[in-house]
Order: structure tokens, then C-alpha cells, then sequence
């Protein structure tokens, strides 16, 4: 008899499952494949996904017939919280585990399904972002990629950028417009699951302020698509796009992109410190576990299949205004100077200053998160 969901999500259970996670993420670390706040969940390491994948670490929620575990949606965000936590190089799988995959799941056709999942769930396929667009800013309903029908298919023809290890990614997918823009600016939009190995698909590289090449801008000149990677119905791009920025929104990794630097913070004070810093990490722990707690919430509204509107955009805002303080924090109480090359906890904090602006941009820009806030709350 399989185990029942209270007893898969009971106190026990998940003690045990992070046990087994955080004696995965020590054999990695003492492997030196991993370095303690010098890697997130955007760091690009195919072989630490799938060695993550054989230990049932990815696709834990989605059906067995494609690779998954039918794990349960708590027990999936314990893994989250703990590879996040550990700061384990997540960036081959992360995209398309806590997206692209659910959203294929949902929507795809059976010919993808069968074909994109089992490569996800082996952590063997790579997805990037395609919504955001040169000169578009955050306003994704002015986007002009689109999407002309054709015999079997469809002509991709646009430009997306800031996506994510788009040089790495095997698909990606594309939110374009598929009719013309009318009253309505969200009607005419649809999603399609691109193969990036397609002729007229091209990808720049963007360097980041910390120099890593993570962000491209990525050119399609005529790319053919055919009928069966179309993700639900022609039209349905602004619901998609929208249901998959809930889950973009809510999860660990909105919190969690400094905490090896909190970490490492802690450890550095030591238990010694002086009422100053005492009170100042007391501040960051407090809000950090506000904002879990906030995310524990939503996964549990998201695993009753209930909306979470406002709930995730304000748990967005909330996790990256702590994420960007860390290393602000970090910077006035430590006597490190940043340095990548420097000590564990320098090089911590150099990459935290560097890597911090961006986090106020993905997953929507501050200004318009809190838009998005006002309207839902009736606001505006």
C-alpha cells in the first residue's frame, strides 16, 4: 500500500527527507562542487542535476509515467528549501522543475509531454524564460515577438532577452503574439515550447556586473514551431504567462538567493557578538522567517489548487527587499573586504554585492509588483 499524503507530509517524514537531502548536499560539498555562497540556483551544472535527479531530488510532484515521483507538493519545497539553503548549483534543472515542466504538464500536448518531461525529470533538459523583450520593459502584453500560422506550424519570428543560461537551454518558452493587438491588449497572445536547436534561433550573450555570462538576448529569424507545441489553446499566452509567474513568484528561491551569506555571517559573529550585530542578524532571521512562513502558505494554496493572486507578488517584493539587505548587512559588520579571490566569506560577500541588483528585476520589477498588488487589492 503506498504511503498516504498525511503520513508523507507528517513531522517525521519531512525530518527524514532533509536528512537525506543535507547528506546529499555534504557529499557534494566535500567533493568541492559546491562553495558556500559563491553559487545559486541560476549556476549552470548539468552533472549536479542529474546527480540530484537520480536521488529523486527533481519532478518530485509529477506523474510517474513521465519520470516524476508523485511526491507531494510540501515535500517538494522541503528539497527547495534545503538544496537552496545549501547553496547547490541548481541552474541545469531549476527553470523547467519549478515551471516549464507543471506548465507543460497542464497544458501540453501528449507529443510533448511524452517526449520534454522524462528529460526533465532526469535533469537532463535545460528551459529558459522567453517573455520579456528589448524596449517592452515590464509591460509583457506590448510584447512584439509573434507567431504567424503556417502549414503544421507556426513562423516564430521576435527577440527575448535577459533569459536565463539560454545558452545552455535545450527549450524554451515563448510567449508571442499569435493575433494582432486590439481593445483588449492581453487578448491574441499564445505560448509556444521552442526546441533551440531549431534553425533561425540564435542566442547573445549578456555579462553581468559579477562577469558571468547567466543572461542572453535570444534572436528568432523565421523559426518553425509545429502545432503540437503549442501550449494550450491559441490565445491562451495571458493566462499562461500568468499562472506560471504565480509559481515564479512563491518559492524559496525568492528569499533564499543570499542566505549562504547570512550564513557564513553567522558563523563570522560568532556567539560572541556585540548587541549591534545581535540586534541587526536578529532583524534579517525575523523577517526571513516571516517571509518562509508567507511561502509555506502559498504552496499549500497552490497544492489546493486555489489562487494565490497578490499573495505571491507581495511574497516576491518582500523576499527580494531582504535578499538585497543581506549583503548590505553583511557588508557593515564584517571586517572582510569583498574579494572574489579572497576568503570563503569574502568571496561570499563580493558576489552578493555584484549579483544583488538583478534580483529587484526578475520575476518583475519592483514598481510593477507593487501595481499588481494595488489593483488586486482594489486599489487602483
Amino acid at each position: 500500500m503506498s504511503p498516504t499524503t498525511d503520513s508523507r507530509n507528517s513531522a517525521a517524514a519531512i525530518a527524514q527527507l532533509r536528512k537525506e537531502v543535507r547528506a546529499f548536499l555534504k557529499e557534494e560539498t566535500d567533493a568541492g562542487r559546491i562553495v558556500i555562497g559563491q553559487q545559486t540556483w541560476t549556476t549552470w551544472d548539468r552533472g549536479f542535476s542529474e546527480r540530484a535527479a537520480k536521488r529523486g531530488f527533481i519532478a518530485m510532484t509529477m506523474p510517474k509515467k513521465y519520470g516524476g515521483h508523485e511526491r507531494t507538493p510540501l515535500e517538494r519545497l522541503v528539497v527547495c528549501e534545503e538544496l537552496l539553503a545549501g547553496g547547490a548549483p541548481l541552474g541545469a534543472h531549476w527553470i523547467a522543475d519549478r515551471q516549464s515542466g507543471p506548465q507543460i504538464l497542464r497544458n501540453g500536448t501528449e507529443t510533448i509531454k511524452e517526449k520534454i518531461l522524462p528529460e526533465i525529470a532526469a535533469g537532463r533538459c535545460t528551459f529558459g524564460i522567453g517573455m520579456s523583450e528589448p524596449d517592452s520593459g515590464s509591460d509583457l502584453s506590448s510584447i512584439r515577438t509573434k507567431a504567424e500560422k503556417v502549414e503544421g506550424g507556426w513562423r516564430l519570428e521576435g527577440r527575448k532577452v535577459w533569459t536565463t543560461n539560454a545558452q545552455h537551454a535545450d527549450y524554451m518558452i515563448v510567449l508571442c503574439r499569435t493575433s494582432p493587438r486590439g481593445d483588449n491588449r492581453y487578448a491574441g497572445l499564445s505560448q509556444l515550447v521552442v526546441d533551440m536547436r531549431s534553425l533561425g534561433v540564435s542566442v547573445r550573450p549578456l555579462i553581468n556586473l559579477a562577469g558571468a555570462h547567466e543572461l542572453n538576448e535570444v534572436l528568432f529569424d523565421g523559426v518553425f514551431v509545429p502545432d503540437e507545441y503549442l501550449l494550450g489553446k491559441e490565445g491562451d499566452g495571458w493566462r499562461l504567462v500568468t499562472e506560471e509567474l504565480s509559481f515564479e513568484r512563491s518559492g524559496p528561491d525568492r528569499f533564499l538567493s543570499t542566505f549562504g551569506l547570512l550564513r557564513l555571517l553567522v558563523e563570522a559573529v560568532g556567539p560572541d557578538a556585540d548587541r549591534h550585530a545581535e540586534i541587526q542578524i536578529g532583524r534579517l532571521v525575523g523577517r526571513l522567517t516571516a517571509v518562509r512562513q508567507l511561502s509555506l502558505q502559498i504552496a499549500a494554496k497552490l497544492e489546493r489548487g486555489e489562487p494565490v493572486g497578490a499573495t505571491a507578488t507581495i511574497m516576491k517584493d518582500m523576499g527580494t527587499v531582504l535578499e538585497q539587505e543581506i549583503p548590505d548587512v553583511a557588508r557593515k559588520l564584517l571586517d572582510e573586504r569583498p574579494e572574489r579571490d579572497g576568503s570563503l566569506v569574502a568571496g561570499a560577500l563580493a558576489e552578493a554585492i555584484l549579483n544583488a541588483p538583478c534580483f529587484s528585476l526578475r520575476g518583475g520589477t519592483r514598481e510593477i509588483l507593487k501595481g499588481i498588488i494595488a489593483r488586486e487589492l482594489g486599489l487602483r
